[in-house]
């Protein structure tokens, strides 16, 4: 049974999925600083044996991106979490589909976990992580709009992103939906 402490502590979380479900189009504040003019190109709920996850939104500035192209541009990718989730399983999740995209090497795959431990803290329903893919270079990641880590790997860039933008995505109709094209 949920109690009313419960219930309002989870209001902040629901309020914000409401609001990015009824289609609120303004990038958060870390994206407009990084994406100058930056625009909503897909979004999409993901679910899990019909759970909630995560509402996903795709941010970029310019012309829209495409599945072949997504490696070589600038844009960000947000997570609006609806259940609380380990920063670490979080982590560990995305090396699993990095590797189901290309092979990684061991000892490769073990820094990445590393980086991505340091950079998505456990998360709550309501927190919001947001990837910067920042071409040739890697990625910055931030949590709530803080800066948590950067990690200076195009390859790791190009891998983590895959996962939701890749045409080899283990989520095509999510692809589908943040690239805006039809299934």
């Amino acid at each position: 049974m949920t109690t009313r402490r419960q219930s309002l502590a989870a209001l902040p979380g629901l309020l914000a999925l409401a609001a990015s479900a009824q289609g609120v189009n303004e990038p958060p504040a870390e994206v407009r600083a990084a994406l100058p003019g930056a625009q909503l190109q897909g979004q999409m709920r993901f679910r899990w044996l019909g759970l909630t996850v995560y509402d996903t939104r795709l941010w970029v500035a310019g012309e829209p991106i495409s599945a072949q192209d997504y490696a070589g541009r600038a844009f960000a990718l947000e997570l609006l979490y609806a259940r609380s989730l380990d920063g670490a399983r979080i982590a560990e999740r995305s090396i699993d589909e990095m590797r189901r995209l290309d092979r990684v090497e061991d000892r490769q795959a073990g820094d990445w976990r590393a980086a991505m431990v340091a950079a998505f803290p456990d998360v709550v329903s309501g927190d919001r992580l947001t990837g910067l893919h920042q071409p040739g270079r890697g990625a910055r990641f931030f949590h709530n709009a803080r800066p948590t880590r950067d990690v200076a790997d195009a390859e790791f860039a190009r891998l983590f992103f895959g996962i939701w933008l890749s045409p080899r995505s283990p989520e095509p109709a999510l692809r589908q939906s943040l690239l805006g094209v039809a299934g």
